[in-house]
């Protein structure tokens, strides 16, 4: 069924990388969310009103607020689509994070009303009605709210929409929902014990930690968050693949909405070749990374030793002590003063975020003792710093 929604109403659509071709995959979710919400609002209300059950219409009232969502994200995307202008030279994408987080507030909101609504119910508890009809509506509700998820979650891996995956794990959460309010009206029949306002609640406290939950992976581009390794590594890569580039460091990248990012690399080139052709080359890796990865690349150029062998094995044997240390440390921008009675290695060194101040001071000053061991004529001169990059989750 998504395939097919996919193909009728997206063009091209397996050219992700393209502006028009994400919209179309943000209006189609926006419209087929719009509708499916509609209809189980309608549907859950009217059942809800027909028994009496605070719990169906909470139900309800939470579909109805994902429809509203849907509208925002589709008004979001839309918006996101026009192009950069004076006042915005890099676009409007943001615009999706920003409806994004509208959506998030409204569905807190919803979420804090039911909870006022379902308090009042444990306190003055109203008579109910059973019947098997109410039931086999919400089952389907479940039926559609699981498609509807894996519908999102689908789309988003497709255009790495952060968007799509948020109102997936909603939908998710709805399906919990859900089924509280099946167990409630099951509960009710089977046993006479009226638990609607008990339920209700618990409804109410789903809904809002799932508005919690889209506004915290929304407001995280927004603020500025670290760069994916997978992102990091494919700049890199793409960068260091190029004849005359000897290595990269201080990749930074801003995130101007889905698929629109700007970035900034520290690109080293042999400190032997010449400038022109060095500057020839980073023009060309500027060019190609706009044209095939769809980002726009700033290089700034570090000229670095490539041929001295002393420094190159006094590269190695920082290496060596920052390994023994702490296998996360990192280091670049490598540069030997040698003078008659010291020797100054001169670097940055790159620490784990979780560095403080004193752990800092620390480490340098363990470095500076493990090379001096080696050599007492080495003096360290070391510049600490934090990297960007998002640290990989470990496998298990």
């Amino acid at each position: 069924m998504t395939q097919l929604l996919v193909k009728l109403f997206v063009k091209n659509y397996q050219d992700t990388d393209r502006t028009e071709v994400r919209t179309a995959y943000g209006v189609l979710s926006g419209l087929v969310g719009i509708c499916c919400n509609v209809l189980l609002f309608a549907a859950k209300v009217t059942v809800g009103w027909m028994i009496n059950s605070i719990s169906v219409m909470a139900d309800g009232f939470n579909n109805l607020s994902d429809a509203a969502s849907s509208v925002i994200s589709f008004v979001g995307v839309k918006m996101a689509e026009k192009p950069a202008d004076a006042d915005h030279p890099f676009g409007h994408g943001r615009i999706e994070y920003i409806s994004a987080f509208i959506v998030a507030f409204l569905v807190i909101q919803v979420g804090f009303s039911l909870f006022q609504t379902s308090i009042g119910k444990i306190r003055n508890p109203e008579e109910m009605t059973f019947q098997l009809f109410p039931v086999l509506v919400l089952l389907l509700s479940i039926a559609v709210k699981l498609w509807l998820g894996m519908f999102n979650r689908s789309l988003g891996k497709r255009i790495h929409s952060s968007v799509m995956m948020a109102a997936a794990a909603d939908s998710l959460g709805d399906v919990a929902a859900t089924s509280a309010t099946i167990l409630s009206l099951l509960v009710f029949g089977l046993f006479d014990r009226n638990i609607d306002g008990i339920v209700g609640l618990a409804v109410s406290v789903v809904v809002m930690i799932a508005g919690v939950n889209i506004a915290r992976d929304t407001l995280a581009p927004l603020i500025g968050q670290p760069i994916d390794p997978k992102v990091y590594r494919q700049i890199s890569d793409f960068v260091e693949k190029y004849d005359g580039i000897a290595g990269t460091h201080d990749l930074i990248v801003h995130n101007y909405g889905p698929s629109r990012s700007m970035a900034s690399i520290h690109a080293e080139v042999p400190r032997d070749q010449d400038i022109e052709v060095s500057h020839e080359i980073v023009d060309k890796i500027e060019r190609d990374c706009a044209r095939q990865l769809g980002i726009f690349l700033v290089i700034h150029m570090d000229p670095v030793e490539t041929r001295d062998k002393q420094v190159l094995d006094l590269k190695k044997e920082v290496e060596e002590v920052l390994k023994n240390l702490d296998a996360r440390l990192d280091f670049h921008d490598f540069r030997v003063v040698t003078g008659k009675e010291r020797i100054n290695l001169i670097f940055d060194l790159v620490v784990p975020r979780e560095y403080n101040a004193a752990m800092r001071e620390t480490i340098k000053a363990k470095i500076a003792e493990e090379l001096h061991k080696k050599d007492q004529r080495y003096c360290c001169v070391i510049t600490v710093e934090n990297s960007y990059v998002a640290e990989e989750a470990e496998s298990t």
